[in-house]
């Protein structure tokens, strides 16, 4: 089979053998996936990473233990937990110690033309539902995780950091649930499309608002993404982290100090939070698709996706 193989900075393809199913788990064929910022992070040196990467993916099940699988289209949670340690127990396996993940930490990843995934981790899509929306399940779920994580008050302005695709969902999904959101951002094309959904929407200067939210979410993907929003927020105020950088990032504590500011780190989410709300054609993630290549064009479609401005980019199996 067909996959792409990662390695130095460099996307190239390989044949290599169909991958062996373990109990439990199920074989699935590939029919679409995206690449997002951690898959570029990967290209630059992220965890020192070498192998097929992909996790955002729909696919066709080709072999499961469970029966009622075979055939479905599925999307799949892409951490593999061990199911018997304490986070396991309090259902954040996500947070399991001993975890891999798909196509990031120690399992192949879904940019192949087959790969493999516990059937525990897979969830049926609705009938009818467009390959197109479904791909967005596994970054939509990563912007619901929010609502899971901290409790901000209804009709509390929240300030979103960030145009980028994960910025633009989560501005999507704050928004949806009825939260005023206001979203900075440095491209125009980018930003309409959260102000078409009825998001408010200023492009970032030189001069960001001090001190005027008391919550703030930085998916600016950048190293001085904290340091900005961190001024944003008033004392006591919350800063959600959604950034992956590749590398260390200096940070001036002074004033989350003396301000109190809370931070929390987030990360993966519930793909149950995600998918009524694609279903519902609540979130126009179409509107994100910047471009569509055939798997065996990974190598233009990670330069294409690296590219400053461009949003989702699709592989196609």
């Amino acid at each position: 089979m067909l996959a792409v193989h990662l390695e130095n900075g460099v996307v190239s393809m390989r044949e290599a053998p169909l991958p062996q199913r373990p109990a439990g788990f199920a074989l699935l064929r590939l029919m679409v996936g995206g690449i997002c910022n951690t898959d570029l992070e990967l290209q630059r040196g992220y965890y020192g990473f070498a192998g097929t990467p992909g996790h955002e993916f729909v696919a066709e099940v080709v072999e499961a233990g469970t029966r009622s699988l075979v055939g479905r289209r599925v999307v799949g949670e892409i951490n593999l937990a061990c199911g018997q340690c304490d986070c396991c127990r309090q259902g954040l396996g996500r947070h399991c110690p001993r975890r891999t993940v798909l196509g990031i930490v120690g399992h192949p990843g879904a940019f192949a033309e087959y790969f493999t995934l516990p059937e525990r981790n897979l969830h049926a899509l609705p009938e009818g539902m467009p390959l197109d929306r479904a791909v967005f399940t596994e970054p939509l779920a990563a912007a619901c995780e929010i609502l899971d994580q901290v409790a901000i008050p209804r009709h509390e302005p929240v300030a979103v950091l960030g145009d980028g695709k994960l910025g633009l969902l989560i501005a999507l999904v704050l928004d949806a649930h009825g939260y005023p959101v206001h979203q900075f951002g440095r491209h125009p094309e980018k930003l309409r499309i959260a102000a078409a959904a009825g998001v408010a929407t200023e492009l970032a200067g030189a001069k960001l608002p001090t001190a005027a939210y008391n919550w703030v979410v930085d998916a600016t993907g950048s190293a001085d993404g904290l340091r900005s929003a961190a001024s944003m927020a008033r004392p006591r105020g919350t800063v959600i982290l959604k950034s992956t950088v590749h590398g260390a990032v200096a940070v001036d504590t002074a004033p989350i100090i003396v301000r109190e500011i809370t931070l929390v780190g987030s990360r993966c989410g519930r793909f149950e939070a995600a998918l009524p709300l694609l279903e519902h054609a609540l979130i126009p993630v179409e509107e994100m698709i910047a471009a569509r290549y055939p798997l065996r064009e990974a190598a233009h479609a990670f330069a294409h996706a690296a590219q400053p401005g461009v949003l989702k980019v699709l592989l196609e199996g």
